[in-house]
């Protein structure tokens, strides 16, 4: 079966790659909160696919990249980003007040 790309489905699965893709590149720049935005995107791609047939060329690229990504994020926060320090910051705050 070919895809169409005026399917609204096969489009929603194209936006959500592109939004994973998006959010690795921000990450990769070392973007502020890049790591918070990649999770997100990864989540939901895998929920908004999972179970569905039609998906599943998309959710075998989705489990192939989750490896990658999550290394990508552990590497990140291992580094010192802004996400853990804008965390430990905020907790630091409320230990002040």
């Amino acid at each position: 079966m070919a895809r169409h790309k005026n399917d609204p489905k096969v489009r929603h699965v194209d936006l959500l790659v592109d939004e994973v893709y998006r959010q690795m590149l921000r990450l990769e720049a070392g973007y502020p909160g890049a790591e918070m935005s990649l999770a997100l995107a990864l989540l939901h791609a895998w929920v908004d696919t999972e179970g569905r047939s039609k998906h599943r060329a998309a959710q075998g690229w989705f489990r192939s990249i989750c490896p990658v990504c999550l290394g990508m994020i552990e590497d990140s926060l291992n580094r010192g980003s802004t996400v853990a320090v804008t965390l430990l910051t905020a907790s630091e705050s409320k230990r002040a007040t």
